[in-house]
């Protein structure tokens, strides 16, 4: 208060130096109103539900709302953003009740009409509220019905909204003091790590030269001890996300991270330097301007506002999926089991279901347009279209007997339409070793039959990745024989190709906007190919020491673009993922640990949210700072 106060003289002096009386005048009035209650949480709870409501000023209270979103604008706030979003829609709902219930149905009438257009281009949300003034009992409705609620009445009085706020303060301020101290606790560890004796340090050395030498035996300690080099303080919450009961528990974790004295250690890190091993990992060779460069990376852990842990599945995951608003999420796991989930427990969880294929699945993909359709493809040559809705198969395809395998399946963003990958049979042991020849197939998804097949030449090899443009006019898809390939959608032909990888391609993005596009080989090194000049490389990493040939026995691996484009995630052999900063900048990130690798990878459509799916049977969403 005492810094807005200061502000706010500022301002009052700046205005008479320049003589703008009249914007004095005008600055002083609304200051006399102050709509944002110096932000201070008691007001503004008695000004909305003292005043606004009880009164139905709906203009005035339409006015806050917007004022504190206007507050929040920056590119920065976009979580603050999304939840104000949602509190701004449960606000003025419990409005409406309240104006009902109070027999003046002319002034839900009167906010319609003041912000209808607003409320219709938020999303269909808002469609059926339009009808509730003409209801005789929306109490009764069955789209209506929480809204008149006792429970809902109670939670959104505002002495409960107080002390579940107070609440909450308390209990920010508690981690935000053992976060402080636990940092000057670290703090003293890293001195007193850095005043060691020189013999100490020798033998550190040498111990670390013995794990270079030995990379299998140094990245079997580093996974074994990785996961309890962290202290986590908890607050864990049980959640039961699927229909039926005692199927499906959720963990909500809020973690910090504090390092432990006694997992303190000294690795060289090759050039004569000691890194601390909970914080360094060394990465490999990269191209920055056509140039390849060696250079250590430090990969700090990320910085996390909250996680959630699904533990629905009983064998590894194969996929998890983000849906288009990013509401729902899709995971698979090899034992066959789609199962539909919910992270956030202010969207409904009346989509929640578990899908039962019986083969394992190896492509999950969502329709672009909406959340309503997941098509799922499956090692038997099946390809299922659930509808989210009606919670069933409303299309159960299949390939040709000649390619069982449906490695990945991709929706148009605009046509309904969408391809499928599927390969013959190999011989071999590895993941990629035990596919065939390839077949891309493109299907109608109103009349669910196959349009055409698309060119590949005689016994192409198998495609493992596919991926649209933002129009769906261009389709790049990858290949174990390390190709590039782009496909005309439009005339059905093939456009361009050309060699990218000395392995087989795993996983393929394009850029965020669209001038490149991104490979990962099964070999762990990451490809950004100029789609202006091709051939040219403008950014590259090698991730090889995640993408390890034991983890390549079980699954393909992949990467995924966060929604700026600036962040890539990658699978690992490993119980931690690396997050690579893209284009400029070199320092990346590591996940918080899983118990085993992790298998799958996904970002949130517009959200600083990940997915990671691991061969521990758990699914991860994380949000991070």
């Amino acid at each position: 208060m005492e810094n807005i106060q200061y502000a706010e003289e500022l301002v009052r002096e700046f205005l008479v130096f320049r003589g703008f009386t009249n914007t004095l005048q005008t600055f002083e009035s609304e200051l006399g109103t102050d709509i944002g209650k110096g932000f201070q949480v008691d007001k503004i709870l008695d000004l909305i539900f003292s005043v606004y409501v009880p009164k139905f000023q709906a203009e005035k209270l339409v006015g806050l709302l917007s004022f504190f979103k206007k507050c929040f604008s920056s590119a920065s706030e976009t979580v603050l953003i999304a939840t104000l979003s949602k509190l701004e829609v449960s606000i003025l709902r419990y409005y409406i009740a309240h104006a009902i219930q109070s027999g003046r149905r002319d002034k839900v009438v009167d906010l319609f009409e003041m912000n209808g257009n607003e409320f219709l281009q938020r999303g269909k949300d808002w469609t059926a509220w339009f009808a509730i003034p003409y209801i005789k009992n929306p109490n009764l409705d069955p789209e209506f019905r929480i809204y008149f609620s006792k429970e809902c009445a109670e939670k959104n009085t505002a002495n409960r909204l107080r002390k579940d706020i107070k609440q909450l303060n308390i209990k920010l301020s508690q981690l935000q003091a053992l976060l402080e101290e636990k940092e000057v606790q670290l703090g003293r560890l890293k001195c007193n790590a850095s005043s060691l004796p020189d013999a100490s340090t020798g033998q550190t050395k040498s111990s670390s030269s013995f794990m270079h030498e030995d990379p299998i035996i140094y990245r079997e300690i580093h996974e074994a001890y990785a996961p309890a080099t962290p202290q986590l303080a908890e607050t864990v919450l049980d959640q039961d996300f699927v229909t039926g009961p005692s199927q499906v528990q959720s963990e909500l974790t809020t973690s910090k991270l504090f390092h432990d004295s006694t997992t303190s250690s000294n690795l060289d890190m090759g050039d004569g330097r000691t890194g601390d091993s909970s914080q360094m990992w060394q990465d490999g060779p990269c191209i920055e301007n056509g140039r390849e460069v060696h250079i250590e990376e430090e990969f700090p852990e990320v910085k996390v506002d909250f996680q959630e842990t699904f533990l629905g599945h009983t064998s590894p995951i194969s996929r998890c999926r983000f849906s288009a608003s990013g509401n729902n999420i899709a995971s698979a796991s090899i034992d066959g089991t789609v199962r539909i989930w919910t992270y956030d427990s202010s969207t409904p969880a009346s989509r929640n279901a578990t899908i039962y294929c019986g083969a394992e699945i190896m492509s999950l993909d969502w329709e672009c347009k909406s959340d309503r359709l997941l098509l799922i493809g499956t090692a038997d040559g099946g390809i299922k279209a659930w509808n989210v809705d009606a919670k069933r198969v409303v299309c159960d395809l299949s390939t040709t007997e000649a390619f069982p395998s449906v490695l990945d399946l991709k929706c148009s963003p605009v046509e309904p339409i969408f391809v499928s990958a599927a390969a013959s049979k190999g011989n071999g042991s590895s993941y990629n070793d035990n596919l065939g020849f390839a077949s891309l197939t493109v299907w109608n998804m109103k009349t669910w039959k196959a349009v055409t097949v698309l060119p590949l030449g005689k016994d192409p090899p198998a495609i493992t990745s596919l991926c649209f443009n933002h129009n769906g006019k261009i389709l790049a898809a990858s290949a174990i024989d390390g190709m590039i390939h782009m496909f005309d959608m439009a005339a059905g032909l093939q456009i361009t190709g050309w060699p990218a990888h000395d392995s087989a391609i795993s996983s393929l993005l394009f850029g965020p906007d669209e001038t490149s596009i991104f490979s990962l080989g099964s070999d762990g090194k990451i490809f950004e190919w100029s789609l202006q000049n091709q051939g040219q490389v403008l950014w590259s990493r090698n991730c090889s020491r995640f993408c390890d040939a034991e983890s390549s026995k079980l699954c393909r691996h992949e990467m995924a673009l966060d929604a700026n484009g600036r962040r890539l995630l990658v699978t690992s052999g490993s119980v931690r993922a690396p997050i690579y900063q893209v284009r400029g900048q070199r320092n990346g990130l590591r996940t918080l640990p899983h118990t085993a690798g992790i298998t799958t990878v996904d970002w949130h459509p517009t959200l600083p949210i990940f997915l990671t799916g691991s061969a521990d049977n758990s699914v991860r969403v994380t949000s991070i700072l």
